[in-house]
């Protein structure tokens, strides 16, 4: 199979980038890209026609619970479980170097 791309283009590129690369770099790049626009050209060749698109390879499903309303938490017991409260509030460490 021919080479898609050559080392002439993949300098080409380089210089238009403004990159310099070595002889090694060019080789190793030019064997790199063409492998990777083969791959390409693979992808392009199937045949796609009778595939429905998707939006994702695996369904998506709700792991959420349903939202029913229930009882309200007894605030002296949600208060109580905390590490530090004041005021009938829970306490919190200052953030973004608030003075206590």
């Amino acid at each position: 199979m021919e080479s898609r791309i050559t080392t002439d283009d993949v300098a080409k590129v380089a210089r238009l980038a403004r990159l310099r690369l070595t002889d090694d770099e060019l080789d190793r790049f030019t064997h790199q890209l063409s492998d990777i626009l083969d791959h390409a050209a693979d992808i392009e060749a199937l045949e796609l026609d009778d595939v429905e698109p998707m939006a994702r390879p695996v369904p998506l499903s709700n792991v959420l619970r349903s939202d029913e309303p229930n009882d309200p938490l007894d605030r002296d017991a949600v208060l109580a479980a905390a590490p530090s409260t004041e005021d009938g509030q829970f306490r919190v460490s200052p953030v973004l170097g608030e003075a206590p």
